[in-house]
C-alpha cells in the first residue's frame, strides 16, 4: 500500500519553487501582464500612423508612448502600495527613460508639447483613481481609453505640414474618425470584460454593456458602415458570451481582445474614413 501524502505536503510539492514565485512577483512590478491592455495601447497609434504621413518620427513616438505606458503602470503599482519604497524603483527607472526618449521627441517635434494640456488632466485623474485603489472603476477605464484613442489624432497628423492649429493633428478629420472608432470599440471592451470577470452576473452591468454595444453599432452603421458591421459583431459577443460562456479564463478573454483589435485595425487601414 503506497504511503499517504498529507494535503500540505502535496500542495508544497506542486507549488512553484519560492525563487520562481519571487521572480514572478518582481516581474509584475516592471511588466504589465494584461494582453488586452497592450492591444488598447497600440491600436489607435498604429492606425493613425499608417493612415497618416508615416515616417521615422512615428517610431520615436511609438517608443515614447510605450515607455510612458510602462512609467504609468509602475506609478499606479507604487500608488496602490501606499507609496512603499520597494515599489519605487520601476517608477524611477521608467521615469528617467521617459525623460530621455520623450524629451528627445519633444525636441524634434516641439509642437507636441501643447497636447500636454489635454493629457495632463487625464493622467492626473487616472492616477487619483490608483491612489484610492479604484483603478478598476469604469470611469478610470474611460479616462485611459480617451488618452490612448487621442494617439490616433496625434499619429495621423505627425509628419504632416503644420498649418498652425494649436493642437497639432487636430485639424485632420480622418484622425478623429480613427480615434472615435477606436474609442467606441475600447469602451465596449471595458464593459464586456467587466461582465466576464469583476461584474460577472451583474444584470445592470450586462444590460449597460449590451445597450452600449447596440448604440455604437447603430451610429457607426450610419457613419462608417464597415466599422459598424464590426461593432455589430462585438454587440453579438457582448450579448451571448457572458450568458453562455461566463467562466471563460481571463487569459482567453485577453487573447480574444488582441484578435478583435487586429481585426478592427485591418478594417481601419483598408477602408475609406470619410
Amino acid at each position: 500500500m503506497p504511503p499517504a501524502v498529507s494535503p500540505g505536503r502535496d500542495a508544497d510539492a506542486t507549488a512553484p519553487p519560492r525563487p520562481v514565485q519571487k521572480k514572478r512577483r518582481s516581474l509584475r512590478l516592471w511588466i504589465p501582464n494584461q494582453h488586452g491592455a497592450w492591444a488598447m495601447l497600440l491600436l489607435p497609434l498604429t492606425v493613425g500612423a499608417v493612415r497618416g504621413e508615416l515616417g521615422w518620427v512615428h517610431l520615436w513616438l511609438l517608443a515614447a508612448w510605450l515607455v510612458a505606458y510602462l512609467a504609468y503602470f509602475a506609478t499606479t503599482v507604487w500608488l496602490r502600495s501606499g507609496r512603499k519604497e520597494r515599489y519605487a524603483r520601476p517608477v524611477e527607472v521608467y521615469g528617467g527613460l521617459l525623460a530621455v526618449v520623450g524629451g528627445g521627441l519633444l525636441v524634434a517635434e516641439p509642437q507636441l508639447l501643447r497636447w500636454g494640456v489635454v493629457f495632463a488632466p487625464l493622467l492626473a485623474a487616472s492616477l487619483a483613481f490608483s491612489a484610492r485603489r479604484a483603478e478598476r472603476a469604469l470611469s478610470n477605464d474611460v479616462l485611459t481609453i480617451a488618452a490612448t484613442s487621442l494617439m490616433a489624432v496625434i499619429a495621423y497628423g505627425l509628419g504632416s505640414p503644420d498649418d498652425g492649429s494649436w493642437l497639432p493633428g487636430a485639424e485632420y478629420a480622418p484622425g478623429w474618425a480613427l480615434a472615435a472608432a477606436a474609442a467606441a470599440y475600447l469602451v465596449g471592451t471595458a464593459l464586456y470584460v467587466k461582465t466576464m470577470i469583476r461584474e460577472r452576473g451583474n444584470r445592470a452591468m450586462y444590460a449597460a454593456s449590451v445597450a452600449y454595444h447596440l448604440a455604437v453599432a447603430a451610429v457607426f452603421a450610419w457613419w462608417l458602415p464597415f466599422v459598424g458591421a464590426f461593432l455589430a459583431v462585438m454587440a453579438v459577443r457582448a450579448c451571448l458570451v457572458p450568458r453562455h460562456w461566463p467562466k471563460a479564463r481571463p487569459a482567453a478573454i485577453g487573447v480574444a481582445e488582441v484578435v478583435s483589435s487586429v481585426a478592427l485595425a485591418a478594417i481601419l487601414l483598408a477602408l475609406p474614413l470619410v
